[in-house]
Parts: C-alpha cells; structure tokens; sequence
C-alpha cells in the first residue's frame, strides 16, 4: 500500500468515534472526516498523541490515505449514505474499498455494490454490532462484498472484533448483501430475545417478585444455561434505583417501545421466502401494541380479564419461566437460522451458519453461551436442515417442553400477555405435527376458489378438484 493512512472513518456520531479509538489502538493510523468540521477538530484535540488525522473535506479525506483505500461510512442508514456517496465515489480510484458499516437494508447495499462496481470500486455492507462499548473494545463484525475485498480488511477488522477462545467474531460473510442481511436476522433475533426476556419479567412481577428479588433471579440465570448479554444487562436494569426516589428506575420507564426498523425488515423478509418468523414476529408486534399506549390505557377501562397476582409456588414458577425462556429462545433462532438458510440458498451466498453462530458469541448484543452449542450442531452436521434437528436441541426441547406449557397456560388463565411464548409453543407444536389441518384449509379454497388439492392416497404432485355442493344464502 501507498504512503498516509491506513483506514478512513466517515462519521464522527459516538459509534463512529469508538470505532476510530478502538482501530487507532490496534496499531493502525486512522483519517477521520464528519461533516461538521468543528466534531472533527473537537475528537482530534481530544485525543492527543493518537494516530489520528482530522480533515476538513472530502478530497481532502481522501488525498490522507494509503492506496488502495479502505473508507468506512458510519452514517445513518438510508439517503445519507447514498447522499456521502455521490460526494465520495468521484474522488476514488479503481480497488478502492468502501465499507457501509451502519444499519443498511441488504438490498440497498446490493445496488451500491453493484454501481460501484461498475466504477472499479469494492463496496462492503459490514453489520456491526455490540453498541458503542463493542464498538471501542470489541464488537462482532458481519462483513459481505467482494471476497477480494476481505483480505485487506482482515487485519483491521480481525484486530478489532471481540474474541472469543482465541478466535475474533468476524468472517466473510458472502457477497453482495450478504454481511448487511446477516445483520439485519441478527437484530430480528434480538427483538425475539429482548421481547422473551420481558415477558418472563411480567411473569414474575405477577407473582409478587420485587424488582431486587427479579435482579438476583435474572443474576443466577446468568450464571447458568441462559447466561448471555441481554440477561446479564436486565440483571442490572432490574436492580438500578432512581436516583431521586430511590425508588427501582424500571419502574419509572414509561412502557412504550420503539424501534429502528430492522425487526420489520426481517418480517417482510420471511414473508417474501415463505419462512414462519412467528417469535420475531410477536415481539415486533409487541413493540407496535406497547406504543399505542392511550389506547391501551382507555381500552383497560372496559375490557375484562382475569384479575389480581398470580398465586402459585415461587421457586417452581422461577423454573418454569426459566424453561419457557430457554425454549422459546431456541426457537427463535432456529427461525432466525432456518430464514438465513433459506436465503442463503435462494441467493447462492453460501452462509456458513455454525461460523456466524460462532462470531456471535462475543461483542454482539445477542452474544450467549448457547451460541457454543449451535456452532458445535452445525459443526457435525454441516448440512443441517433445522437447529430442533440437533440432538443437542431436540432432547433438550423435549426435556423442558412441559415447563414451557405450563406457563403458556398459566399466562393464558391469568390474562397475562405472552405473545411470542405463545408464538414459540405453536411453532413448535406446528413443526412436530405431522398432519396439520390444513386438509380442511385446502377444501375451503377448492370450494371457493377452484384452486385444487392433494390427496393423501394418491401420488405427490397429482391435483383433484370436487363439485362442492352450492350455497344458498
């Protein structure tokens, strides 16, 4: 490579400054550009002595760094990259590398990677995630692009991600959109998890449990199978106290959710391959119902239901939620996987679902020591066609499956809402029928509409339609 720096960073919000630090600090000399030069000059003077060069334009940027460039865009997803873009691609060069390292819909990126390159230009949809903390110490990195590409951003982003038994939480992902679609279920997932998590919190709330005796609950599942980043942070969401009452700050929150978009995106995903997202889906779903609280509030004025605390034994509800919440938790990402199958081979990306798994497990907000299990499943049976196939899965499942009813049930019985429980129990109960009544599904549509049906004494493949008799109104 050509003398100046090594790596350029546009976009100076706080992802994209902890991204520089953490990059700096690995040994590399970083060009920074924002669009507002006083943020450029104020990050620069804030860290002296640092291998960082602050510039003021465009073909200023551009003109600091080594050949060929490495350029990471770290705007908001959307219009501002396209916008910085259209500003940047004339001052490249052919094998230049631009890098969209926000929350990009992969098919935006498909057509920015396919313009540019048009142009010569490498163009890499690389999901980050871990927050600002993975950001500066080490997130999980889902690169895509051109495989050409990879070889010059592996030392920086090996340098960067987490590590987990040695290994960093970073790999090619695929082309094209590939690293920007692994992102996109990643997050889908992380609704399903996050949505799980609430409800076995509104489970134990019902039963009396104070918001310090949740904490030292959730505190011991992080000691255990559930161990992960989301159960460890509602450990001690749980146990903060607002400073001013002293009173715990959750219960202060106002409960109206909101959401970035790439929960939604995985919906119209699974819907356009046919794959069933159920759990993703009721949490996307109960987000959207937690934003309507006005009305939630006048609608709790006159619609009945079961009333007061749930009255049952507490040690063995703490089990059972904590079965529920392993179960569903399964369940959501072997949807999550079974969609990223599907598309993989629908776009011939050839996703390595144990390694991305594998880089899962450190730095991403989703990180989990379960996540060990699923590269292990993946590891001995490459071709696998669902995760509920693993042994270690199915046995599992089939332990715990009567904890998860149990507390479907209870939840029901006591009107307390469980949507994605209840959406993780029907996939389930759906996947291990073997007849579903579907029959009668395809006798209303041939009745109505012609449309025709199998039979299950004829062979596969052979269509029948029946007279039906006519309906007199």
């Amino acid at each position: 490579m050509s003398e100046g720096s090594d790596y350029g960073l546009i976009g100076l919000a706080v992802m994209g400054q902890n991204l520089v630090l953490n990059i700096e600090s690995r040994g590399f000399r970083v060009s920074v550009y924002n669009r507002t030069a006083e943020v450029t000059d104020a990050f620069v003077a804030a860290h002296p002595g640092k291998r960082l060069v602050g510039t003021h334009s465009l073909p200023e940027f551009v003109a600091s760094l080594a050949r060929p460039r490495r350029i990471q865009l770290m705007v908001k997803a959307g219009a501002p990259v396209d916008a910085v873009l259209e500003q940047l691609v004339p001052l490249l060069e052919p094998g230049d590398i631009v890098i969209d390292g926000g929350n990009s819909l992969y098919s935006d990126t498909e057509r920015r990677d396919a313009a540019l390159a048009a142009r010569g230009l490498r163009f890499v949809g690389a999901g980050i995630s871990g927050g600002e903390e993975g950001a500066r110490k080490g997130p999980s990195i889902m690169p895509g692009g051109p495989a050409s590409s990879w070889e010059l951003l592996r030392p920086v982003f090996e340098s960067i991600a987490a590590r987990v038994d040695g290994q960093p939480c970073v790999m090619h992902i695929g082309p094209g959109g590939a690293g920007h679609y692994v992102k996109m279920v990643h997050n889908g997932i992380e609704y399903g998890d996050m949505q799980l998590i609430c409800e076995a919190y509104a489970l134990l709330q019902a039963a009396g449990f104070s918001a310090d005796e949740m904490a030292a609950v959730f505190d011991e599942w992080n000691r255990g199978e559930l161990q992960s980043y989301l159960i460890q942070i509602t450990a001690k969401a749980l146990a903060q106290k607002d400073e001013a009452t002293g009173v715990p700050l959750v219960e202060l929150i106002l409960d109206k959710a909101g959401q970035k978009g790439t929960g939604q995106w995985t919906l119209v995903n699974a819907a356009e391959n046919a794959v069933v997202v159920s759990t993703i889906n009721a949490a996307v779903e109960a987000r959207v119902l937690s934003s309507q609280k006005a009305q939630r509030v006048a609608a709790s004025r006159v619609l009945q239901g079961p009333q007061g605390p749930l009255r049952v034994d507490r040690a063995a509800l703490v089990a059972q939620v904590h079965d529920a919440l392993y179960a569903s938790k399964v369940i959501s990402y072997a949807q999550g996987l079974d969609l990223m199958r599907t598309m993989s081979e629908k776009k011939g990306w050839a996703l390595d679902l144990g390694g991305i798994a594998s880089i899962w497990r450190g730095g991403c907000i989703i990180r989990a020591r379960f996540l060990n299990r699923i590269t292990e499943a993946w590891a001995a049976d490459p071709a696998l066609p669902h995760l509920t196939a693993a042994p270690f899965f199915r046995e599992l499942l089939n332990r715990i499956q009567a904890h998860w009813r149990a507390v479907v049930a209870l939840a029901v019985t006591h009107g307390i809402p469980v949507p994605a429980f209840g959406a993780s129990l029907a996939y389930y109960d759906s996947l291990r029928s073997a007849r579903l009544p579907a029959n009668l599904l395809q006798a209303q549509r041939d009745f109505f509409g012609a449309h025709g049906y199998e039979r299950v004494d004829r062979p596969a493949g052979e269509v029948f339609h029946t007279r039906w008799p006519e309906v007199i109104d």
